[in-house]
């Protein structure tokens, strides 16, 4: 049944989508972006999820990128020192019970419900949407913009989180999550300190845990097992989204770093950077897309090995999928 489906995509893949690399599903941006959207959401000082779901990270010299990069044109490396002021990051992506609050008090309407549709991988649809779809992503064919799918209605409207109410929220593009972020009083967190917060306090391991990706044969992590594209085993427990405390938590405390969804950075992308000890770096000033770290349940190794907290890789601010989320950072003062 699965090379069925995957076949009759392939065959739509005529009217395709351009993509960068297949885990990777961008809008069209014609536009580079050099101001962060302007924003009429204002600060919700009774927000329940505040301090106490977030974790201190306390400054110093970090070592962010690696000397030994998996994907080269990623600009994984040279691994490189940087110096942090003390942030506080959440310990959780934000859920879909976050963001439904979100929405109830302010009447928010992400991206993807105002263009429509956002993208959806193929294999998680019902028979009823598979027969909607009339574009592929090219080069990755098991990407799909479906009608209608958004944040509450992942796989589209035949669907919906009832039953997923602690799983990462999907479908929210980068404008949407900053809009959240200022909505809870946060913000998006930088790339290094997203990097920082990912490593739990090691140095030089591929994971927030060590270098063994199954360490005493334990899943710590939500990613694809089996044949992709074509069958997900979930040996680890999940085929799609996990809750967003499933796992053991890093080094400080914090779950799901790396696989489950990709996590917004507020950084523009960039593969070139400064080999020389910088404070609190943020990338360059403008790009026409955003780095996005971590992974998501959709990454294998022999397809997309960015499970790594040094592996990155970027959208467009205005593109959703549902392997897509965020959590928020804070400053201390």
């Amino acid at each position: 049944m699965y090379v069925k489906l995957f076949l009759i995509v392939l065959l739509l893949s005529i009217n395709s989508v351009k993509a960068d690399c297949g885990c990777s599903t961008n809008r069209d941006a014609s536009v580079t972006v050099e101001e962060e959207t302007c924003s009429t959401i204002n600060v919700d000082t009774s927000y329940t999820l505040s301090l106490d779901s977030m974790v201190l990270i306390r400054g110093g010299n970090f070592t962010i990128g690696t000397d030994k990069p998996v994907i080269i044109a990623d600009g994984e490396s040279p691994a490189r020192l940087v110096y942090i002021d003390d942030f506080f990051i959440d310990k959780f992506e934000v859920s879909n019970f976050d963001f439904k609050q979100f929405v109830d008090k302010t009447g928010y309407k992400t991206e993807a419900e105002k263009f429509g549709d956002s993208f959806v991988f193929q294999l998680f649809l019902s028979e009823n949407a598979l027969k909607e779809v009339t574009q592929s992503v090219k080069d990755a064919p098991w990407w799909v913009p479906v009608k209608e799918a958004m944040w509450k209605h992942p796989e589209g409207l035949d669907s919906d989180i009832d039953d997923r109410k602690l799983h990462p929220v999907v479908h929210v593009s980068w404008n949407d999550a900053t809009e959240f972020c200022k909505w809870a009083g946060k913000r998006l967190p930088t790339e290094a300190e997203w990097e920082v917060a990912c490593r739990g306090n090691l140095k030089d391991r591929l994971y927030p845990w060590g270098n063994k990706l199954l360490p005493n044969n334990k899943h710590r992590i939500n990613i694809w097992q089996g044949n992709f594209p074509f069958k997900n085993t979930a040996e680890d427990g999940w085929a799609a989204t996990a809750p967003v405390n499933q796992f053991k938590e890093n080094g400080y405390g914090l779950y799901n770093m790396v696989g489950n969804v990709w996590e917004w950075t507020s950084d523009f992308w960039n593969v070139h950077h400064d080999p020389n000890f910088t404070i609190n770096p943020k990338g360059p000033s403008s790009s026409k897309e955003k780095v996005k770290k971590g992974g998501s349940y959709l990454c294998h190794k022999d397809y997309c090995y960015r499970y790594r907290c040094a592996a990155r890789s970027q959208n467009t601010a205005d593109s959703s999928a549902s392997n897509l989320g965020f959590r928020c950072a804070k400053n201390i003062k």
